[in-house]
C-alpha cells in the first residue's frame, strides 16, 4: 500500500516536469523517518576548568518556517534582524538546567523568562556565573545566570544591539559587563524597497587587481550603505551585576571587544568609513583603539585602510598589523602580525611573517618576537621562557611548529614539528592547556615537560593519546593511549594534569556520547559527569561498518557502509544503495590514503543524513572517501573529472563484491560541493541510477576569481573552469537529479542562480530533473518544515528513479 501512495505521490509530482513551476505545500516523510527527525536533542554541555560545576543548555533541534520569515536584511556579509538587532540565523537555546559535576540529577535554572531565546553565552572570569542574550518580540536584553543558586534574573531591558556580535563581556571583579546598547541617536531605517533613487551607483577599478571571492549579501547602494551604519552602531554601556547602568562609551561601529588579562585595560576595533561593495564588512577600514577599564582612551594603536585590493591566493594578506590581541601569559602585553613579503605569496622571501609585542602603554614601535617561515596561524604562550607558534602553507600543505623564547627573541626559535598537515597519522595532537592567574589559557608546564593531546589515528585504528614533551631535549614519551576497539573515547580537555584527571567523551555506534572523568594513571579510573540516553533507539541494531578498497590506481579509500533496518546479512538480498561524498583535495597520495573514519562513532541521523533510509530498504554508504590527488606541480582539479568517477566506481564495486546492492539501483547525493560532485558524476559516468545534490554551484565562470581549494582564476586555467563545469555539459546529462537549494543561500560561491540556471539548462534539453527552491532557507537549512519536506522530496525520488527503477540491461549498466 506504501508502494502504491508514493507511485502515486510521484505521478502526480513528477508527471508534470515540462510543464511550469507547481505549488505544493510543505509534506512530511515517512513515520519511521519522521520519529527520527523529532527525537528530542540532548542539551550542550559546559563544564568549568575546575571540573566541578555543569551547565547544560537545551534547544530545539530546527527552527519554525516562522522564525526564519522574521524580517531580514542582508547587508554586508551580515543577517540582521533589524527589529531584535540580533542576527536573524542565530541558534536560540529554551531551557538550562545545572549541576554538581559528581551528582546524577541537574537542577531546573529557574527565573528564566517565558518562552527564552537564549544566546551568545559568556561565562564570567570566576565561573560562577553565565551571562547571556534572551531575544524578545522587540529586541535582545542581558541575563545572568548564578551557577551555585541555579537562579537567572533580567540585567537590561530589550535594547541590546549584538548585529555585530561580540555583545557582552565581563569585567575582571566578576561585577560588571561591558554591554552594546541601542544608541539613543539611531536614525530610521531606509524602506530599499519603497526609496526613490537620487542616482545611479557606480564602481570603479583604478587598475589594481581585486580578485575577491563571490561573496554575497554585500552593500549594493548609498541605502544599504545608510542602513548598515545604523544597524552597526552601538553605545557601550558599562551594566553592574544588580542591574545598574552607566554610560562608558559614546556611539560608533564597534566589533570586537577584549579586556587585557589583568582587566586593566580594554582593545577595542570600530570601523570606519568608507564601506565597499565587493568585499564583507570585516575588510572594511578600521580602528584598534585601547582604554582603561574606565573608558579613558589612552591610543589608538592601528588605522587598518579598507582592503579590497590584495595579492592573488589563499596565502596572500594584506600589509600593516594584523592579528592584534593579548598575550594570555602577561598581565597586559599586546601583539600582533606583519607580513614580511608584503603579503604576496609570489614574492620570496626566507621569512613571510613576524610576530611584534608591546607593553604598557602601548606607544612604542613594538619589538621583534619572531620570525615565522610561513603565513602565521597562531601561538599558544607559556611563561616568559616557553611559548609555542605555528605557521602554514597552503601549496605544500605543510605547517611547522615553533618553540621560542619570549623573554629573549635573540634566542633561536626551535623548529620542533616540520608536517604534512593533511598528514593524520603523524599529528602529533595539540599542546595542553590550564587555566592561569588571570583565567587565561596557557601552556601546562610541569618539571621542564609540556603535554600534548591528540587523535591518534593511526593504520590499525583510533587510539587517541597524551605524550609528554621534554623541553630540552624534545623527546616525547607516551603517558597515555585508549585501548578501545568497540568505543570512541575523545580526551576533551585536561581538567588536573598533575593528578592525571582528564574529561572525556566515550560514545559507540549504539551508545549515546557522554562525558567522564578519567584519571590516566589508575587503571580502570571513570567517573560518569552526564547520562544522556540514546534518542535514536530504532537505528540500534542496525549494521554498521567502516570498509577499506582501492581505486584502479590503488589509492586505499574507505566508506561507512549501513545495511537496512532488519537485513539479514547471510541471505544477500540486493538492496537498492545511496552514496553519499564529498571531495577532498591532497596534495600527495599517502595522506589521500589513510585510514580516519572510527567505526564506533555513535550513529546520528543530523537533518543532512542519508542514514534515515535504512528504515527504508536502502543501504547506505556514508562519508565514502573521494579524494582528489594532484603531487608536485600537478594541481588535483586537473584531473578532477577522472578521479571522481574512479572514486564512485571502486565504492560501487566494493558494496556490490559483500554482496549487498543491486548495482543498477545506486543513487549519489551530496551538499555543497558535494552537489557539484553528484552534478558531474552523473554527466560522465553511467554509475548511478540517480542523484540528489543540495546548495550547489554548477558553472565555475560565475565563481572566476577561485573555488573551493582551486586558486587560479579563470584566466589562468579557462580548461579546469570548463571541464569542471556540469553547466558546460548539460547535454551528457541523461540521469534523473534532484536539484534543492535554500533561497536565501549566504555561502560564497553557491549562489540559488547556479541551481536555476542549471535546471533551465537540463530543461532545455530535455534531462530528468526536478528543482526545489527552500524559502528563507540559507546553505544549510533551518526550519522544521524545510527539513520535513527535504526528507520527503529525496524519499519520494529515491522510490521512483532507484528502489523501484525498472531495470534495462544494457552494456553501460553492466559497467564496472
Amino acid at each position: 500500500m506504501r508502494n502504491y501512495f508514493y507511485f502515486l505521490c510521484a505521478f502526480l509530482i513528477f508527471a508534470g516536469t515540462t510543464g511550469a513551476q507547481e505549488k505544493l505545500n510543505y509534506q512530511k516523510p515517512p513515520k519511521e523517518i519522521l520519529d527520527l527527525v523529532e527525537a528530542p536533542l540532548a542539551p550542550i554541555v559546559m563544564i568549568d576548568s575546575q571540573g566541578e560545576n555543569v551547565v547544560l543548555l537545551y534547544r530545539d533541534a530546527f527552527k519554525s518556517i516562522a522564525e526564519l520569515s522574521e524580517p531580514e536584511l542582508r547587508l554586508a556579509g551580515l543577517r540582521i534582524n533589524p527589529k531584535t538587532n540580533i542576527g536573524s540565523r542565530t541558534n536560540y537555546y529554551n531551557n538550562i538546567k545545572v549541576k554538581k559535576a559528581s551528582a546524577k540529577e541537574a537542577t531546573q535554572v529557574s527565573g528564566l523568562p517565558e518562552n527564552p531565546r537564549l544566546s551568545n553565552f559568556s561565562r564570567s572570569p570566576n565561573e560562577k556565573m553565565v551571562a547571556c542574550l534572551n531575544t524578545t518580540s522587540e529586541g535582545a536584553e542581558v541575563w545572568v545566570v548564578d551557577i551555585e543558586k541555579a537562579v537567572a534574573k533580567k540585567l537590561t531591558p530589550a535594547t541590546v544591539n549584538a548585529n555585530m556580535r561580540d555583545a557582552i563581556n565581563w569585567f575582571k571583579d566578576n561585577n560588571a559587563l561591558l554591554v552594546k546598547m541601542l544608541p539613543a541617536n539611531r536614525k530610521q531605517l531606509i524602506n530599499t524597497a519603497e526609496a526613490v533613487p537620487e542616482g545611479p551607483t557606480i564602481s570603479t577599478s583604478d587598475g589594481q587587481k581585486a580578485q575577491n571571492r563571490t561573496y554575497q549579501d554585500l552593500l549594493k547602494n548609498p541605502n544599504d550603505e545608510a542602513n548598515f551604519e545604523q544597524l552597526a552602531l552601538s553605545e557601550i554601556k558599562k551594566v553592574s551585576i544588580g542591574g545598574m547602568i552607566s554610560d562608558f562609551l559614546p556611539s560608533a561601529m564597534f566589533r570586537n571587544i577584549e579586556f587585557s588579562p589583568d582587566g586593566n585595560f580594554i582593545l577595542i576595533s570600530q570601523i570606519e568609513r568608507p564601506f565597499s561593495y565587493i568585499v564583507p564588512y570585516y575588510r572594511f577600514p578600521y580602528k584598534e583603539i585601547i582604554y582603561d577599564k574606565n573608558g579613558k582612551q589612552l591610543t589608538v594603536f592601528n588605522e587598518v585602510p579598507l582592503n579590497e585590493v590584495q595579492p592573488k591566493g589563499f596565502m596572500a594578506t594584506r600589509k600593516g598589523k594584523r592579528n592584534t590581541s593579548w598575550r594570555a601569559d602577561k598581565p597586559a602585553t599586546l601583539f600582533w602580525v606583519e607580513a614580511q613579503d608584503e603579503g604576496d605569496p609570489e614574492n620570496i622571501v626566507e621569512y613571510r611573517d613576524a610576530v611584534y609585542t608591546v607593553d604598557a602603554p602601548f606607544t612604542s614601535p613594538g619589538a621583534l618576537l619572531l620570525k615565522t617561515k610561513q603565513r602565521y596561524s597562531g601561538i599558544s604562550w607559556g611563561n616568559d621562557q616557553t611559548a609555542i607558534a605555528y605557521d602554514y602553507w597552503w601549496d605544500t600543505r605543510n605547517t611547522k611548529t615553533y618553540l621560542f623564547n619570549p623573554s629573549n627573541p635573540a634566542q633561536p626559535s626551535r623548529i620542533i614539528a616540520d608536517r604534512n598537515y593533511q598528514d593524520r597519522y603523524s599529528d602529533p595532537g595539540n599542546f595542553v592547556t590550564t587555566q592561569n592567574q588571570f583565567g587565561r589559557d596557557v601552556l601546562e608546564i610541569q618539571k621542564g615537560k609540556l603535554f600534548l593531546m591528540g587523535d591518534g589515528y593511526t593504520e590499525n585504528g583510533q587510539f587517541p593519546f597524551i605524550d609528554a614533551f621534554d623541553l630540552k631535549t624534545e623527546e616525547k614519551s607516551r603517558i597515555y593511549q585508549s585501548k578501545y576497539t568497540d568505543k570512541l573515547e575523545d580526551l576533551n580537555s585536561a581538567i588536573d594534569m598533575k593528578e592525571g584527571k582528564i574529561l572525556v567523551r566515550i560514545e559507540s555506534k549504539n551508545e549515546y556520547p557522554n562525558y567522564y572523568f578519567r584519571n590516566i594513571y589508575k587503571k580502570e579510573s571513570l567517573t560518569p559527569v552526564t547520562s544522556f540516553e540514546n534518542p535514536f533507539k530504532s537505528l540500534a541494531n542496525i549494521h554498521k561498518e567502516v570498509i577499506n578498497y582501492k581505486r584502479d590506481d590503488g589509492l586505499d579509500l574507505e566508506g561507512t557502509l549501513y545495511l537496512p533496518v532488519g537485513y539479514d546479512k547471510t541471505k544477500k538480498e540486493k538492496m537498492p544503495m545511496i552514496l553519499w561524498a564529498y571531495p577532498r583535495e591532497f596534495k600527495d597520495k599517502s595522506s589521500a590514503s589513510q585510514n580516519t573514519t572510527n567505526p564506533n562513532e555513535f550513529i546520528y541521523p543530523y537533518w543532512g543524513s542519508p542514514i534515515y533510509w535504512v528504515t527504508q530498504g536502502y543501504v547506505v554508504l556514508d562519508d565514502a572517501a573521494f579524494p582528489i590527488v594532484g603531487e608536485g606541480d600537478e594541481e588535483p582539479n586537473d584531473t578532477f573529472r577522472t578521479q571522481l568517477v574512479a572514486n564512485a566506481k571502486a565504492a560501487i564495486d566494493a558494496v556490490d563484491e559483500l554482496g549487498y546492492i543491486d548495482r543498477t539501483r545506486v543513487a549519489v547525493g551530496g551538499h555543497s560541493y558535494g552537489a557539484f560532485m553528484v552534478a558531474n558524476l552523473l554527466s560522465h559516468s553511467n554509475l548511478f541510477a540517480a542523484g540528489i545534490a543540495r546548495s550547489g554551484a554548477y558553472n565555475r565562470t560565475l565563481t572566476p576569481f577561485g573555488f573551493q581549494s582551486e586558486q587560479r582564476s579563470y584566466w589562468d586555467s579557462p580548461e579546469t573552469y570548463y571541464t569542471m563545469s556540469p553547466f558546460m555539459h548539460a547535454d551528457k546529462m541523461k540521469t534523473p537529479l534532484l536539484l534543492i537549494h535554500g533561497e536565501a543561500d549566504n555561502n560564497s560561491g553557491t549562489y540559488p542562480l547556479q541551481s536555476e540556471r542549471y535546471f533551465n539548462a537540463l530543461k532545455g534539453l530535455g534531462a530528468p530533473a526536478r528543482l526545489v527552491m527552500l524559502p528563507k532557507e540559507s546553505h544549510g537549512y533551518r526550519a522544521k518544515e524545510s527539513i520535513l519536506h527535504l526528507l520527503w522530496e529525496q524519499d519520494v525520488w529515491l522510490d521512483e528513479h532507484v528502489k523501484n527503477k525498472k531495470t534495462i540491461v544494457t552494456p553501460n549498466s553492466l559497467k564496472r
